[in-house]
């Protein structure tokens, strides 16, 4: 059978437990092989850059999935030291891994941006999406954002077989509601600024991470 791989990418400034959640349950329900962890260079499209420097970001990343089966920290971005468009980092992992099927995973206030991403178009053409439901938005609001034809292109996923069954010839995004841990990054930052716990919300190599690296101090 083909491969599956999910595409999961984001600034991770820092990574936390509701990440790896929302990996985790989308990897189980849609049977993915594994899931990339793609932290960013520089993120094309959030109008504030990130806090902790890119290296410090892929290594909070490399920690958060040592130990976690199907979980992996790619550097393709970080090491690319440009803009991360999704379909640059699409077409290197395409020829990395030819004859997988790959799904970009992310939550619907994400996707709600698409029509801002550079030649989404192919995007949608060369790989697959799982949207994930997100605290305060409607998954369904993922339907009105593509027009035209491409709206028929969003449904649900049938978790029967999972990713590498038969799916739908129409299909190329994918909806999926998942119990969302409603925990952000920039929350997480902000309790680092105040000396607060962060005790159930990152991983303890993250904490640690964080600590030792005085990261996120005084922002």
């Amino acid at each position: 059978m083909m491969e599956t791989i999910g595409l999961f990418g984001g600034t991770f400034d820092p990574i936390h437990l509701g990440h790896l959640r929302a990996a985790a349950e989308v990897r189980r329900r849609a049977r993915l092989d594994r899931v990339l962890f793609i932290p960013s260079y520089l993120p094309p499209h959030k109008k504030t850059g990130a806090v902790a420097s890119a290296a410090d970001r892929l290594r909070m990343v490399e920690l958060a999935c040592s130990g976690r089966a199907g979980f992996e920290a790619s550097p393709i971005e970080v090491e690319a030291r440009e803009k991360s468009y999704s379909i640059l980092t699409l077409r290197k992992l395409r020829a990395l891994s030819p004859g997988a099927r790959l799904f970009f995973i992310l939550g619907v206030d994400a996707f709600l941006d698409i029509g801002a991403w550079r030649e989404y178009h192919r995007v949608l053409e060369q790989c697959f999406f799982i949207v994930m439901g997100r605290p305060g938005f409607e998954l369904d609001r993922a339907r009105d954002v593509l027009g035209g034809k491409l709206r028929d292109s969003v449904g649900p996923l049938e978790t029967g077989e999972g990713a590498a069954g038969l799916l739908p010839p129409q299909t190329r995004v994918f909806l999926l509601p998942i119990r969302a841990l409603d925990i952000s990054s920039t929350a997480i930052r902000e309790m680092i600024r105040l000396g607060k716990s962060l005790d159930g919300l990152v991983p303890g190599s993250v904490a640690a991470y964080i600590r030792k690296h005085q990261l996120y101090r005084g922002r």
